[in-house]
């Protein structure tokens, strides 16, 4: 039994130094397994027989993510109590595997089979008895494709009907097979309705659609800036005032600042004038009364989301690059 804790002892050494690449199970239909195994086999007290290690190997067929199919074998080199004489003794069997939780990394599993088990002895005959056996298991995957497995099986051999106990440990390697195909969970479609702040009769369409459980957004109009420039303009101060009194008909909104440059210039500039520009209309809306501060956040987008597409930053006075030259900012109401 020494042989059999030095080999047991390896096995598990090379388990702990591959567990730590995690990776979820993949029990796939149509995959073929070939399973290595080392163990220890306990005889039933009237066979005479010494315990000792146990060899495996198992050709596996998985019909499903559950269901599987193996052939397995087994081999015992060990003694008789009797008159010392070495006996090989040789397992065989077609089992049926039932796999828990297919998809997780640590599955569990129970298996039965039918086959035969045979003894040749070193001094007389052979015998050839058919056998039974049913147990449970576990895989762990280390990667994808390889699993550490280890199994517990109950032998009943009919000659005398003896009682044999079978546990092992190895390897599990999968090949070929179909992937699970991953379905992402449906996206959940957010309503809203856009109203514009410049169109007329604004209220009686915002309270027309308030009724239903939306996300009503109203769409200021473009504040636009000359050219280099964060201060707010007397025009675009006339159209804040204009529409302000929106803000305060909805006490709960929320209004979101973004303020835009065009594509001339660093990036890191375009984002400083960005949220100057941004800076400016939240504080034009505080300093005149006209919202409180609680009500306001600010986003600077820089070159990014730009209104129109510039084929030619360099013309800083485009019809682009003036369309851009502006901050955007939306009312929330939910």
């Amino acid at each position: 039994m020494k042989s059999s804790k030095t080999i047991l002892s390896v096995c598990l050494i090379a388990c702990l130094t591959l567990i730590v690449q995690t990776a979820a199970a993949e029990i796939r239909p149509g995959a073929v397994s070939v399973s290595p195994s080392v163990g220890g086999y306990v005889f039933d007290p009237d066979q005479c027989l010494e315990n000792n290690v146990v060899y495996g190997l198992g050709f596996g067929y998985h019909f499903n993510e559950h269901w599987a199919t193996e052939l397995g074998f087994n081999y015992i080199r060990t003694e008789s109590d009797r008159d010392g004489c070495n006996e090989d003794v040789y397992l065989y069997h077609m089992d049926m595997l039932y796999h828990f939780m297919p998809y997780e990394r640590v599955v569990p599993f129970i298996a039965a089979g039918v086959g035969g088990i045979i003894f040749d002895r070193e001094k007389g005959h052979s015998d050839h008895d058919p056998a039974v056996n049913y147990g449970a298991g576990l895989k762990i995957f280390l990667t994808e494709n390889v699993a550490l497995r280890g199994d517990v099986r109950h032998v009943i051999s009919f000659s005398e009907t003896q009682n044999n106990l079978l546990y092992t440990i190895g390897f599990t390697f999968l090949f070929g097979g179909e992937k699970a195909r991953v379905v992402d969970a449906p996206k959940t479609v957010e309503k809203k309705v856009v109203i514009k702040a410049s169109e007329p009769r604004v209220e009686e369409k915002l309270a027309a659609v308030a009724i239903e459980p939306n996300v009503i957004i109203l769409a200021f109009e473009d504040i636009h800036f000359d050219f280099d420039k964060s201060t707010l303009t007397p025009a675009a101060q006339t159209i804040l005032k204009r529409n302000i009194q929106l803000l305060k008909n909805n006490p709960n909104a929320k209004v979101r600042i973004a303020g835009y440059t065009s594509a001339s210039g660093t990036e890191a500039y375009n984002q400083a004038l960005s949220e100057r520009r941004a800076d400016a209309v939240k504080k034009y809306l505080i300093n005149e009364g006209l919202i409180t501060q609680s009500r306001l956040s600010k986003i600077g987008y820089g070159e990014t989301n730009p209104a129109r597409y510039e084929a030619a930053p360099k013309e800083l006075y485009s019809e682009a690059a003036k369309a851009n030259m502006r901050v955007l900012f939306e009312i929330i109401v939910e």
